[in-house]
């Protein structure tokens, strides 16, 4: 399970390797009413650099996401900490 971290978390590299928990909070559209898989989280390690453009603080992988929400809502809020 693999996420790209945004410059938010990035630190030019320092967060390659870092692990963290992540759980669907809500959705962000109404096209998936209910997209957050109860009570699911996933642990992702940061492999990359989200570049500028990315809308968020983490960029799942697509197994990543399919863990934790529906595929078809495609941007979700979450939670997330280093563990």
């Amino acid at each position: 399970m693999i996420a790209a971290a945004s410059n938010e978390l990035w630190g030019n590299g320092a967060a390659c390797g870092n692990k963290y928990n992540v759980k669907c909070l809500s959705g962000t559209n109404a096209g998936v009413p209910h997209p957050c898989k109860d009570k699911t989280d996933v642990v992702v390690t940061i492999v990359d650099f989200c570049p500028p453009g990315c809308q968020g603080t983490l960029d799942l992988s697509q197994e990543a996401f399919a863990k934790i929400a529906d595929r078809n809502e495609g941007k979700i809020k979450i939670d997330f900490q280093q563990v």
